[in-house]
């Protein structure tokens, strides 16, 4: 694969580079502000801190790589985890009395506490992982001082820890200037916007290449750009709800959330995608042809290209950071723009291998009109993708922060009870092995409490042991070379913070290796007075074990299935998810909406399907076959883009039809044309739902089989049935549709894309004769028509590729048996009908 050009290359090592650096700064002065505070403040401030090692672990889980909203938003998020922790506490101290408690009650107690912080919903994971702590810190710790604990002071001294914690965080990212969040939403719009006008760049130098090693070369360096594109619109995101808590006084007075350039940027990432389907059709299609050949089209196509541009840069201006802001016109001749259109524009395509240049120039037209100001979504409704829940008005502000308070559905109950479990388990085989250092086993379970329901729990243990041993070994190391000088061995966690930061983002360990790593160096760095450095490590690296240990056993416990059977049925769930989808298509009806709505389907299964397929990769086999993660991976391709095709079937082509045709006039004829559109063109879209869907279902049904093709094949045989004799008998439905989805019947599947095109054709002709009023409309239904076209044509060449990879699957799962997908599926629906 050809490499990215070395200033592209050095542009994002620096970029890396200048993250680490600031977030390693970022960090080490908050952990010097706390160091200062507990080493060298007076002593009446340091026996309110009684916790120091908490204060540092506060300082990691809010300040790493935030801004000052996350600090902001970190004040609330502890505060309202000190209630949810200080106030039980005391009543419970003071009710029972510390000194009544054993390990076993006190193990209890902490894992009711814990279920009651996890069981909420709304709850943001930062708070959920401070109560944690605090819970560990408040009981164990009570329990060990036995009847000296304090039943007020005690959790007071601990809300005072974490508040020393949380002021240094804020400090850090206000000095030496703040680190605002609407200057990294700023900065992420216009890297979102130079990565999408390089790759609109490359696309139009590879629709213009003279050769087909050209464009595939150009084609390849805007896949790779592509790649980063996702995660600019993500940063946007997140650093936007970050600005929510900067400006929370003006959100208090306003009455609807400033304007998001998210929204645009999605649609301006559909579009780019859709130019890059296209242009792989293209070249996948046509061996010796580039998509553009005349200089005139060639020049006007680079016209627009500057035009598209500036709109773009133009859209990512529009951010919340000028809330006033909208897009204007960029700098171009409106008369220009409209004669490149015109030069550029392919006709309604009358064979396959015109739909992709067709399809590409669609892309572009749709790009040009989103200069316009009042340019509307590209369908009827835009539907976001990825997108968060609609922000309310007025007071949502405090209403979400209010919510979080709120108990969340049954899916909580198992999270809670894992937490809840683990909790209790690594606190009493902790106090068991040593009672003076118990709370070290259950602090590293607390504060790294899963953000999602599942995770590779062997593969996030490790690298939290990893990361415990590498930070704890840094630290004794850093003792024992400047034992008698406290400010220098302080000092000399500043490089330790600058490689954690790089293992954050390294694939390797990750943020639960990296944030373990830094919390291991900095608890034997940033204190004194704690014994030996090299007996706190043992010990501590001791009982991190057994809080991972038990983590571990109680996530198999209730976590019995393993993510690659789980990504197995979830990939059967995705062929379910598009065969729904693909019958849905039809130009009958309000059929954009239900298409959109069946899209969202399944864009969330095949996003479920990539979690546990990440899972899974990261899964240790044991004594299993090895997870086909290439298989999986080529599967994800494919389903991606068909869930593409149909969005774009939805919004560029049904979309459209629906909103223009009743455009078209009122008059007879126009009317019995229109009719006659909707009639014709349904025959064909049913001839290709009627092939693709029993395609899709075959998949569906191999997927989900849950023992061997053997086994099937012998489970048949005793119950005495013929399986030769029913697969010839015909029982099965639609059995044509295998048949033209073979591949030895190319010339079957281009005829269903011949058939409709020349329908589309007849249909322009006809509305030629209609009248000349509303052309526009016209023209606009007729482009939505060869839209679909596309569609239809790339979800028949997926299929195939989607065929293949299910034939692999299958084929490694039973290395012994010849695959045949439809023979398989005969003896499934034979199996079920006898049962």
């Amino acid at each position: 694969m050809p490499m990215l050009p070395n200033h592209a290359g050095s542009a994002r090592a620096r970029a890396v580079w200048q993250r680490c650096l600031a977030s390693a700064f970022r960090t080490a002065l908050a952990c010097t502000i706390v160091g200062c505070a507990t080493l060298y403040g007076p002593a009446a401030f340091k026996r309110q801190v009684a916790f120091p090692a908490f204060s540092y672990v506060t300082v990691i889980l809010i300040v790493t790589d935030a801004t000052l909203g996350d600090a902001l938003r970190g004040c609330w998020l502890a505060l309202y985890a000190t209630v949810q922790t200080v106030c039980p506490a005391v009543l419970t101290f003071w009710m029972v009395g510390p000194g009544r408690f054993s390990g076993a009650t006190i193990s209890l107690v902490v894992a009711v506490n814990a279920f009651v912080v996890a069981m909420p919903e709304g709850t943001h994971v930062v708070a959920k992982r401070i109560a944690l702590g605090q819970i560990v810190i408040v009981y164990v710790v009570g329990y060990i001082n036995g009847v000296e604990t304090q039943a007020v002071m005690h959790p007071l001294h601990v809300a005072a820890s974490t508040a020393v914690g949380v002021v240094a965080c804020v400090l850090a990212l206000l000095l030496p200037y703040p680190r605002l969040a609407c200057w990294e939403v700023k900065k992420n719009c216009k890297l979102a916007a130079e990565n999408a006008s390089e790759r609109l760049k490359l696309y139009v130098k590879a629709s213009c290449a003279d050769d087909k090693a050209s464009a595939s070369a150009s084609l390849t360096r805007a896949k790779a750009l592509a790649s980063d594109a996702p995660k600019f619109l993500q940063k946007i995101r997140l650093h936007q709800e970050s600005m929510r808590w900067e400006t929370f006084p003006l959100i208090l007075l306003r009455q609807s959330p400033p304007p998001s350039p998210v929204p645009k940027l999605q649609e301006v990432e559909m579009l780019l995608r859709g130019m890059e389907m296209g242009l792989v059709a293209d070249t996948t299609a046509n061996s010796s042809s580039s998509m553009f050949t005349d200089g005139e089209s060639k020049q006007s196509l680079l016209q627009l290209q500057e035009h598209i541009t500036r709109a773009i840069k133009q859209v990512a201006r529009t951010n919340s950071f000028h809330s006033d802001s909208s897009p204007t016109v960029p700098e171009s001749n409106a008369d220009d723009v409209t004669s490149s259109l015109e030069k550029i524009t392919r006709t309604i395509p009358t064979s396959p291998a015109d739909l992709p240049s067709f399809f590409f120039c669609q892309c572009v037209k749709h790009l040009v009109c989103i200069s316009s100001p009042e340019a509307k979504p590209v369908a009827v409704e835009q539907a976001k993708e990825g997108s968060s829940t609609p922000p309310s008005k007025g007071n949502g502000f405090l209403l979400n922060a209010w919510k979080s308070v709120s108990f969340g559905s049954k899916n909580r109950v198992l999270p809670a009870v894992k937490c809840s479990v683990s909790l209790g388990m690594a606190v009493l085989f902790g106090l068991m092995y040593s009672k003076e250092n118990g709370y070290w086993s259950g602090l590293p379970v607390a504060i790294s409490l899963a953000a999602t329901v599942r995770e590779a729990t062997f593969t996030v243990a490790n690298v939290k042991a990893q990361g415990t041993v590498l930070g704890t070994v840094y630290g004794v190391v850093g003792c024992f070379v400047f034992e008698r000088f406290l400010p220098v061995r302080f000092m000399s966690l500043l490089p330790w913070f600058v490689i954690t930061s790089f293992l954050r983002r390294n694939r390797m360990y990750g943020q639960a290796g990296g944030i373990s790593a830094v919390i291991g160096a900095i608890l034997i760095l940033g204190r004194k007075n704690f014994g030996p450095p090299s007996e706190f490590a043992i010990a501590r690296i001791i009982e991190t074990f057994i809080g991972l240990s038990c983590s571990i056993f109680v996530d198999l416990l209730l976590h019995p299935t393993r993510a690659a059977s789980l990504a197995k049925l979830s990939l059967s769930e995705s062929f379910a998810a598009l065969g729904s989808a693909v019958d849905l298509l039809s130009l009958r009806g309000d059929a954009s909406t239900a298409l959109l709505e069946s899209h969202k389907r399944l864009k969330s299964e095949v996003e479920e399907l990539r979690k546990l397929v990440g899972e899974a990769e990261l899964e240790p086999n044991f004594w299993f076959l090895p997870f086909p993660s290439a298989c999986y991976g080529k599967l994800l391709v494919s389903l991606s883009n068909m869930a593409d095709l149909l969005l774009f079937s939805a919004k560029l082509g049904v979309g459209f039809i629906e909103s223009e045709s009743l455009r078209l006039g009122d008059c007879d004829a126009a009317e019995n044309t229109r009719n006659g559109v909707v009639a014709n063109l349904d025959v064909d879209l049913k001839f290709f739902k009627d092939a693709m869907v029993p395609f899709v279902k075959c998949f569906e049904e191999v997927t989900k089989l849950k023992c061997s093709i053997a086994m099937l094949d012998e489970d048949l045989k005793r119950k005495n049935e013929d399986i030769g004799c029913d697969l010839e008998s015909g029982k099965l439905p639609n059995q044509n549709a295998f048949k033209v989805m073979d591949a030895s019947r190319e010339n079957e599947r281009r005829n269903i894309v011949d058939c409709y095109l020349g329908h589309v054709k007849e249909i322009v002709e006809k509305f030629n004769n209609v009248g000349n009023e509303e052309g526009n409309g016209r023209e606009m239904a007729m482009f939505g028509l060869g839209v679909i076209g596309f569609s239809i044509s790339g979800l028949i060449r997926e299929a195939r590729e989607v065929e293949r990879c299910v034939t692999e699957l299958v084929q490694l799962e039973n290395p012994s048996c010849q695959v045949n997908l439809f023979e398989i599926y005969c003896m499934i629906n034979v199996s079920q009908k006898l049962n």
